[in-house]
C-alpha cells in the first residue's frame, strides 16, 4: 500500500501579517514558513503510524509550490516520510492545487490520500474534496480516527450529537482533524536522514485557477472588554443594543 500525504507551506502562527501591492499579495519578507499543522500533526503522522504498523510500505509527500518551500518538505522527511514530489508552481487557488495533486496521483496508483482538514492561512477546507472530485474517488472529511484492514478503511468523524463511523474500500481521500494522531518532534536520526531522501520536482500540468484575489483586509483585532456588575443589568442591556448591535 502506498500513501500520499499533501502538505501546504504556511506562515508560522506567530507571524505578523502584512500585505503588499495594494493589499493584493501576502508579504513574505522575514516570514518563517512551516508545514501546515493539520497536514503535519494529523495526516502525516497517521500515515507514518500506518507504515510503522506494517499496513503501508511507503509514505510520499506532495506539495504544490516553488523552490523556497523545500525546507518545509525536508521537515516532513525528518519526521519519517520516504520521498516527496514538489509540483513546481505557485499555489494559485484551492482547485489549482487539488488538480495538480490529483493529476499526479492518478498516474502513480496511491491507495490512500491524506490531507489536513484545512490550512491555517486560508481555512478553506476544500482541497481534499476537490482532489477526490478530480480523481472520482470517495471522500471522507474531518476524520478523527482511521484504521485499515485489507482493502477497507474504517473512519470516524464527529457529527452533531455524536460520532459517525464510515467504512470505505480503498482508494479513498480523507481529510484529517484533531484526534487522528499526536504531534511528533523530529529526532536527530530523522533530521540527518532527511538530507538524502529523494525529492522529485515536476512541472505543473497546465491547469488554471478558477478564482483570484481582489484584496486582503486585516481584521479589526480584539477590542477592550467592558465589565458590568451583576446589579447593573440596565447598563448591560443598553450596551448590547448600542455597542454589540444586539436587537
Amino acid at each position: 500500500m502506498k500513501i500520499l500525504v499533501a502538505i501546504s507551506n504556511v506562515p508560522d502562527t506567530t507571524t505578523k501579517i502584512q500585505f503588499t501591492d495594494g493589499d493584493t499579495k501576502f508579504n513574505n519578507a522575514g516570514v518563517t514558513f512551516v508545514i501546515n499543522p493539520y497536514d503535519e500533526w494529523y495526516a502525516l503522522v497517521r500515515a507514518l503510524e500506518l507504515k510503522e504498523a506494517n499496513l503501508a510500505e511507503k509514505v510520499t509527500l506532495i506539495h504544490v509550490g516553488l523552490a523556497d518551500s523545500e525546507a518545509t518538505i525536508r521537515k516532513g522527511f525528518a519526521l519519517g516520510a520516504d520521498d516527496a514530489v514538489r509540483i513546481d508552481a505557485e499555489s494559485q487557488d484551492a482547485f489549482f492545487v487539488a488538480e495538480q495533486i490529483g493529476n499526479y496521483a492518478r498516474t502513480n496508483g496511491y491507495d490512500l490520500i491524506l490531507v489536513g482538514k484545512e490550512t491555517i492561512n486560508y481555512n478553506g477546507s476544500s482541497v481534499g474534496a476537490m482532489i477526490a472530485g478530480v480523481l472520482d474517488l470517495p471522500f471522507i472529511s474531518l476524520a478523527t480516527k482511521l484504521e485499515l484492514a485489507g482493502n477497507k478503511a474504517t473512519v470516524e468523524n464527529e457529527i452533531d450529537g455524536g460520532t459517525q463511523v464510515v467504512e470505505c474500500e480503498l482508494p479513498v481521500v480523507i481529510s484529517c482533524a484533531k484526534g487522528m494522531a499526536e504531534q511528533r518532534i523530529p529526532n536527530m536520526r530523522g533530521i540527518m536522514a532527511a538530507r538524502s531522501k529523494p525529492l522529485q520536482v515536476i512541472p505543473a500540468s497546465g491547469s488554471t485557477a478558477l478564482t483570484s484575489i481582489k484584496s486582503y483586509t486585516l481584521n479589526a483585532g480584539r477590542t477592550t472588554c467592558k465589565m458590568i456588575t451583576e446589579d447593573n443589568l440596565d447598563e448591560l442591556v443598553s450596551l448590547l443594543h448600542t455597542e454589540a448591535k444586539v436587537i
